[in-house]
């Protein structure tokens, strides 16, 4: 092992612009914490483990990659017992959030960062082999010296990429030893091993979220096309790409002369662009047929072996749960599994008078699922939807609990029945309740409470009786820390919570897309279309608006079509700019000059933008 005092002068030398023998993944990790992280070779870092209550946060928003990975790590901690190797699943911001490893050496293992809840995040730790594939989106092996900080100039460790279904990076699966005295060319093995893992666990990935898809498995050879397909593909009823095996298809892809085009590209476009087959030849290359057999062709003539698994939902019967969800719940998704355990929920919910607390980003769709819950309640009172936000707060009393004649100045002199009068015998949709004022909140809850409404300057209350169904983007549990809302009013009307997912998480949005084109199509009896390269653009943004956003975009697109035909100039700009999302980043050009405008800093230019380094690497690196 090289000493601290010499590997320090070595990456001085590098700085200075000396050749070095190291591998090119090393010397860019190596400039990158110089450049942008600013980081001290000469001061070594300990190795970070998060506090409990974080790495509970990342344990939770990685619960279902933990679940799907699982059998993976334990598979690979089998093949490799007895060789001192520890296993890290870390995710997206180097947090590890799964580890396997030698129980009787934890002691050491924390000490060294080779432990559940530690850092890896290039930024924090230095070249690192997870910091060092979040960056880059590659396998790669950070081999004792080649580590940037002193402190972990002992350590061997290889990591391999993890991407979900639409392509972006999810997770880095890292096999990494204390010690390991012989050459970085031992690792080669360890480096096949955990890239193999990494590409089954994106398959168990894919055919978790894909129930409602076709799923074509491709290899190169028949004896592992059932087994450990290099590839795996997502198709929709009409043979479009829905998801895939980023990793395994980026491989194929380069041995079918598509080199430079980014897999999340596929996304949207149709299988017969690619392939010599339709979405009606998939039958013919189910099982039941030898694995020999199974051909398909690329379109340059690359010939694979491939295996067709139907959608779920071919076998569903009448009896299939999802059948049996109201016609007002079932139309809220096509596919996507949180949405089917919401609309589950929901479906078992409607039927009681339960308060019902909906969650979600702005534009996800918080009043459709109101109004389908009392659509599916079989109530023959109305829905009667209030936005807590937009009312002045001047008025929100008079509008809620109405008013007596003659209450106040202006008033009409017959007096006026509320909002919630008006909803007596249905139900009360109360949206964005987080902003009602708290001398309102205390009102609410008398309402709640004695099932009777005062009006404003009436002497009697009158009975009502209705379900109430809130909404908010905010966190109401924060507010009733802040002081900001009522404790008892947010525990009688947060009997439950029904968590919308935000657009850009949601699996079914090939899907999602067809629907509101059909139904914009209806309204203007006109049929539309996507091109490839349009619904590639809808797939590939982030949707910071959510379903409000995409309704304007398609509208917008509609309007702009000739002869119903949708191409990338009928989106709106930051579509057909490409842009990923207008909160992150814009396109190459609008990256480019935000970076000079820091200076080319990256470090200046994350902050700015609020988003970690590592996410302006790859999104340059994409764009190179």
């Amino acid at each position: 092992m090289v000493s601290t005092l010499s590997h320090i002068r070595e990456i001085e030398r590098v700085a200075m612009g000396a050749m070095s023998p190291r591998d090119a993944p090393v010397i860019q990790s190596w400039l990158r914490c110089l450049n942008d992280y600013k980081l001290d070779p000469a001061t070594a870092q300990e190795a970070y483990i998060v506090p409990e209550a974080t790495l509970r946060e990342h344990r939770e928003q990685a619960e279902e990659l933990i679940r799907i990975g699982r059998s993976g790590l334990e598979a690979l901690f089998n093949q490799v017992a007895g060789q001192h190797y520890v296993l890290l699943l870390s995710d997206a911001r180097g947090v590890t959030v799964d580890f396997m490893g030698d129980p009787t050496f934890d002691n050491l293992l924390r000490k060294a960062g080779l432990y559940l809840g530690s850092e890896w995040s290039e930024n924090r730790a230095g070249t690192c082999a997870v910091g060092a594939c979040i960056v880059s989106g590659e396998p790669v092996i950070i081999h004792q010296d080649d580590h940037f900080d002193t402190s972990h100039i002992g350590l061997t460790c290889t990591a391999a990429p993890v991407f979900d279904t639409l392509g972006d990076l999810t997770a880095v699966l890292d096999i990494s030893q204390l010690r390991s005295p012989t050459a970085k060319a031992s690792q080669q093995l360890a480096l096949h091993l955990v890239a193999s893992t990494a590409r089954r666990i994106e398959l168990a990935n894919l055919m978790t979220r894909t129930r409602n898809d076709w799923v074509l498995r491709l290899a190169r050879s028949p004896e592992f096309l059932d087994v450990d397909p290099d590839a795996a593909i997502a198709l929709d009823g009409s043979g479009r790409i829905t998801g895939m095996t980023h990793g395994g298809f980026g491989s194929l892809a380069r041995a079918m002369n598509m080199k430079g085009l980014s897999t999340r590209r596929f996304i949207g476009q149709s299988i017969s662009d690619f392939f010599d087959i339709e979405v009606d030849d998939l039958p013919r290359l189910m099982r039941g047929r030898p694995n020999g057999e199974r051909l398909l062709r690329a379109k340059n003539g690359l010939a694979l072996f491939a295996s067709a698994i139907a959608p779920v939902v071919s076998f569903r019967g009448a009896e299939e749960p999802a059948a049996r969800l109201p016609r007002a719940l079932r139309d809220l998704s096509f596919g996507d599994p949180a949405m089917e355990k919401l609309q589950a929920r929901a479906a078992k919910l409607a039927a009681r008078e339960i308060p019902i607390l909906i969650r979600g980003e702005t534009g996800t769709g918080k009043e459709y699922l109101a109004r389908a819950i009392h659509e599916s309640c079989g109530s023959s009172g109305n829905f009667v939807p209030v936005n807590c936000a937009a009312i002045p707060e001047h008025l929100i009393e008079s509008e809620l609990f109405g008013y007596a004649p003659g209450a106040f100045t202006g008033a009409n002199q017959k007096g006026k029945r509320g909002l919630i009068e008006e909803a007596n015998g249905g139900t009360l949709f109360l949206d964005e309740i987080g902003d009602m004022p708290l001398a309102l909140q205390s009102r609410l809850l008398r309402v709640l409470s004695e099932n009777e409404v005062q009006a404003v300057g009436a002497l009697k209350a009158r009975p009502v009786r209705m379900r109430v169904l809130s909404a908010s983007h905010r966190d109401l549990a924060e507010l009733v820390a802040e002081g900001r809302f009522r404790q008892d009013l947010y525990f009688r009307l947060n009997a439950v919570t029904l968590a919308l997912p935000a657009l850009r998480e949601r699996r079914d949005m090939a899907r999602l897309v067809d629907h509101l084109l059909r139904r914009i199509g209806d309204e203007n009896q006109e049929n539309y279309r996507l091109d490839g390269a349009a619904r590639a653009a809808l797939m590939r943004y982030d949707w910071p608006g959510n379903l409000r956003e995409l309704s304007n975009a398609l509208r917008v697109a509609a309007a702009l079509s000739d002869r119903g035909i949708i191409d990338v100039d009928c989106l709106p700009d930051y579509l057909s700019a490409g842009r990923k999302g207008q909160h992150a980043s814009g396109g190459e050009d609008d990256l480019r000059r935000a970076l000079g405008e820091c200076g080319n800093n990256v470090s200046a230019l994350a902050r700015k933008l609020g988003v970690n380094r590592s996410t302006i690497h790859r999104r340059l690196r994409r764009r190179e």
